[in-house]
């Protein structure tokens, strides 16, 4: 599986994200309050045993959804302390030490909103661990609204609501992009036509060309900002 994570830079997608969230997890000082807002099915709560850890989520996400689009089969949220509105989520002002948001925007209505929402929970000096799409499919539809975000969107909604943003990190780059959805071109292919399983035949032809554009990937100089999978942001409230 190395390998062909090194012949194929997009199959590193979630992983890139794991590691980054995970790194900005372990150093948070121990005993300190994180609220994972839109968990789901508490993802990270592993990686916060020295922390004291919340999750909240709005919790009507099945699996299914309107099977429309990606979704996950099955999910389950029976874990979560806090049910609410990512909007509107009950506790005090200024009660949390650090928030983790991961992936979760693209399925809020009014993303600017939450963002406004996690600054008022956030203490003074408080770290927000943040994580979107740049780019994406539909996915866990019908509870999905927006396709990604770009720089200038974090760094104005972010600004407006009293957040600096400390590291912002690109998650993979234009090559990957496209060579993932080269891949996934079969599949829907396969979903979407009349081709059926005689759809899979296109990977033989396609394998070479995706082949060549993810090691075009190597090249790279700078095209993320151009199409990404998504980035990870690191902000502290001013």
């Amino acid at each position: 599986m190395a390998i062909l994570k090194k012949l194929f830079p997009f199959l590193r997608n979630d992983e890139r994200r794991e590691i980054w969230v995970c790194q900005k997890l372990a150093s948070i000082p121990k005993r300190e309050k994180i609220l994972d807002v839109g968990a789901g099915e508490c993802r990270y709560k592993k990686y916060c045993q020295h922390l004291l850890y919340k999750s909240q989520d709005f919790g009507q996400y099945t699996g299914q959804g309107d099977y429309s689009g990606l979704q996950t089969g099955t999910w389950d949220t029976s874990k979560i302390d806090i049910i609410s509105d990512i909007t509107n989520i009950p506790v005090s002002s200024s009660s949390y030490d650090n928030i983790l948001c991961t992936e979760v925007l693209e399925h809020i209505p009014y993303p600017d909103m939450a963002i406004k929402e996690i600054s008022r929970i956030l203490k003074k000096g408080g770290r927000l661990i943040l994580t979107a799409p740049f780019c994406s499919l539909t996915h866990m539809s019908p509870y999905f609204y927006c396709t990604g975000f770009s720089i200038s969107w974090y760094n104005r909604i972010l600004k407006e609501n009293k957040l600096d943003i400390v590291e912002m990190e690109a998650n993979g780059n234009f090559f990957d992009f496209v060579s993932q959805e080269l891949a996934r071109l079969p599949l829907t292919l396969k979903k979407y036509s009349f081709l059926g399983l005689l759809a899979l035949i296109l990977y033989m032809l396609l394998l070479p060309i995706i082949l060549l554009v993810s090691l075009l990937s190597y090249l790279d100089k700078g095209s993320e900002k151009q199409l990404c999978f998504g980035w990870h942001v690191l902000a502290k409230k001013c």
